[in-house]
């Protein structure tokens, strides 16, 4: 599978565990730096930083680099603002 003329790779299970588990740890770090400089944020935000943790640890498991090239850059920009969207969009059906 292509994604602009990257080649795309299919992960084990095995590897979505590992990407999945570092990035709850990033997460749990980033949180963690965020409450201890006092750096207001709510759970919309929260989930939104997970959600794009989530991304870039598993799109790198996929096989998107962003330190390769112009296009891996705008495949994970383009992952991004896609879930983003999505995210926003349910927050908003949902009245959260």
């Amino acid at each position: 599978m292509k994604l602009i003329g990257i080649s795309l790779r299919k992960p084990a299970f095995a590897e979505l565990t590992a990407a999945t588990i570092l990035a709850v740890g990033l997460w749990v770090a980033a949180v963690g730096v965020l409450l201890a400089s006092h750096v207001s944020f709510d759970r919309a935000d929260a989930g939104a930083l997970l959600l794009v943790l989530a991304w870039a640890c598993v799109g790198a498991r996929m096989g998107i680099r962003v330190g390769q090239d112009r296009r891996h850059l705008l495949a994970n920009l383009l992952g991004c603002t896609l879930l983003l969207g999505v995210y926003q969009l349910v927050l908003l059906v949902a009245g959260a």
